[in-house]
Order: structure tokens, then C-alpha cells, then sequence
């Protein structure tokens, strides 16, 4: 059998790109895996100071809230009316 022309390099290009492969990928995964712990340090550090903003907030709001439903209810029934306002 004999081998086509043109395709003589393809088995040195297959190598070298194995080679590439092998030595290039530890450090493109630490790359990659580095952007990920920042990416997920950011988003932790980004929802802490959320929360360190929304807790006091909602505590205060919630506590505002219960003053003013604080108010005297009628002890005897009062009449209410259905209809159009005057």
C-alpha cells in the first residue's frame, strides 16, 4: 500500500498536538480553576455584605411595622355599611 501525498505531516502534527495537550493542560486548568475561587470568593463576599446591609434593615422594618399594628380594637361590634362611598 501506498501512503497519499499531503497527509505525510499529519502523524508529527497528531503528536505535537498530544504533546501540547500534555503539557499545556495543568496549567490552564490551575488557570481556570484559580478564576473559579476568585469568582466564587467575590460572590460570597458580595452576598455577606448584602446581608450585613438587608438584616438590620428587615429587623428594623419588621419592628416599625409591629408599632404601628399596634393600635386599640373596639370592644363592642360596630356597624359596618356596604355600598357606595358618599
Amino acid at each position: 500500500m501506498s501512503r497519499r501525498p499531503g497527509k505525510d505531516g499529519v502523524g508529527v502534527v497528531g503528536i505535537g498536538v498530544a504533546a501540547c495537550a500534555a503539557c499545556c493542560a495543568g496549567p490552564i486548568l490551575g488557570f481556570v480553576a484559580a478564576t473559579g475561587l476568585y469568582t466564587v470568593a467575590g460572590v460570597a463576599a458580595v452576598g455577606a455584605a448584602g446581608l450585613l446591609v438587608l438584616v438590620p434593615a428587615g429587623v428594623w422594618w419588621h419592628r416599625r411595622r409591629r408599632r404601628a399594628a399596634a393600635c386599640a380594637a373596639a370592644d363592642e361590634p360596630v356597624p359596618v355599611e356596604i355600598g357606595r362611598r358618599p
